[in-house]
């Protein structure tokens, strides 16, 4: 019998939190949790979940505006902002209780509150000091805003969730997932958005060719994008409006500011004072394969980390540990080939390489691509084009990457990601035989380079 309350403590309960701890559990470990904040962590409360339905929402007005094409008379569509604010509550409160009932059903024992390590061994929660073998850290991350004159009057992605009203002007500062998305989002709803990004061009670390067709689509769609503007100072007006003072010396007035520069990991007051946790400049927690720091037996995985910023890379990441640490069967982590997808519109589906680290690696590559209206939009009157590419390595024939923009796209790239966990080839790609008429067939239909 241990000598202590818990086998695994887990502080922080989002996805990579509750999946290690309930899996954990199931292995026969006893488990214990801990979190302040959201029953589900980011993804389920201010992050994938919410973002992904306010992105639907969004959709609602292009469709209007395009079925006339299709033979509906003409509409002009009422939105109530309230009415999606109040059904997203209702979802969110949905899934708090399923991520609670996922816990107590594996028998875990769930805490309220700030858990702050003491020493390796032992956790305080609300004056309660508790025992534990392990201890596992899954805190995630929170948006950050950097400090200048007037930041008090910005939000973050948190607080746009919970908006009282939908302003008429916004300004979205950032160049990420998060910033891009919810240009688009604020957009669709009928605000006049403005994206501010800092350097020459978005979504920085995707490849090029996805980069540039989502500028192009974006403009087309009439939000304004600002490249290579900083921030200097807000000031608030009287009225409640914002006025935006750029370092290039022009100014912005909207009605919101919506910062979305970056996330870091979220380490504050949880107790690493008191012990031998190494971490990075940005407070990222350092760790091995098997997810363990420099503390034998304190373990941490998800965006604590700051490795892949993904819910279900901090899921599977999970998977691992528990399988490892409770069920005797050790696994690592594959990092390689994780497909990811940005909710911008059109859609963003990528796996694999960009063209720039394909270069890199390879004395020789091949490159597919195809950009084209898609078949809906010959009726629809919409101008918006899609764009797919098929990145090869000559030698050997491996497909090395596989990008789109373009509706759906991070559903038809969760196929491929499969076939490239499997080390497809061009000639196998070329060997299915596609679905017609649909947008992913050019995927099989791409034969002539485009470029080398």
């Amino acid at each position: 019998m241990t000598a202590y309350d818990y086998d695994l403590f887990v502080i922080g309960v989002g996805s990579g939190g509750v999946r290690a701890a309930r899996m954990s559990a199931a292995y026969g470990a006893r488990v214990a949790t801990a979190e302040e904040k959201f029953m589900g962590g980011t993804c389920v409360n201010v992050g994938c979940v919410p973002k992904k339905l306010f992105v639907y929402a969004s959709h609602f007005s292009e469709e209007y505006e395009q079925a006339q094409g299709f033979g509906w008379d003409a509409a002009t569509p009422d939105f109530d902002w309230q009415t999606l604010l109040e059904n997203k509550n209702a979802e969110i409160k949905r899934l708090n209780g399923i991520y609670k009932g996922l816990l107590d059903n594996a028998g875990v024992t769930h805490y309220d509150g700030r858990a702050r390590i003491v020493d390796a061994h032992h956790i305080e929660i609300s004056g309660e000091i508790v025992s534990t073998e392990r201890i596992l850290i899954a805190t995630g991350g929170w948006p950050v805003v950097p400090d200048f004159p007037g930041n008090e009057n910005v939000i973050t992605s948190n607080e746009a969730f919970f908006l009282e009203d939908l302003p008429k002007r916004a300004l979205v500062v950032g160049g990420g997932y998060i910033a891009v998305e919810f240009a688009g989002i604020f957009h669709g709803l009928g605000v006049q958005t403005t994206l501010s990004y800092r350097r020459e061009l978005f979504l920085r670390g995707f490849d090029i060719d996805i980069r540039q067709t989502v500028s192009d689509e974006l403009t087309k769609k009439g939000i304004h994008l600002a490249y290579e503007t900083n921030v200097e100072r807000i000031e608030k007006r009287e009225d409640g409006t914002l006025l935006v003072h750029f370092t290039t010396g022009h100014t912005c007035e909207t009605d919101l500011v919506l910062y979305a520069t970056g996330r870091i990991p979220a380490v504050h007051d949880i107790g690493l004072e008191n012990v031998n946790v190494e971490q990075r400049d940005n407070g990222a927690i350092i760790i091995d394969e098997e997810f363990r720091t420099s503390e034998p037996n304190i373990f941490a995985l998800g965006d604590v980390t700051d490795r892949l910023q993904l819910t279900p890379v901090a899921i599977e990441e999970a998977m691992c540990f528990a399988s490892s640490q409770f069920l005797g069967e050790r696994r690592v982590m594959d990092y390689d080939n994780v497909a990811t997808a940005v909710f911008c519109q059109p859609n963003v589906g990528t796996v694999g390489l960009t063209e720039e680290q394909a270069r890199e690696v390879c004395s020789a590559i091949d490159i597919y691509r195809s950009s084209f209206r898609p078949m809906k939009h010959t009726l629809s009157g919409s101008e918006e084009r899609f764009m797919m590419k098929i990145i090869v390595d000559r030698e050997t024939d491996k497909v090395l990457g596989v990008h789109m923009v373009g509706s759906e796209a991070g559903e038809i790239i969760q196929g491929i990601a499969i076939a490239m966990k499997m080390g497809v080839t061009k000639t196998q790609f070329d060997a299915t035989v596609g679905i017609h008429p649909t947008t992913a067939e050019e995927f099989v239909t791409m034969r002539e380079a485009v470029s080398v």
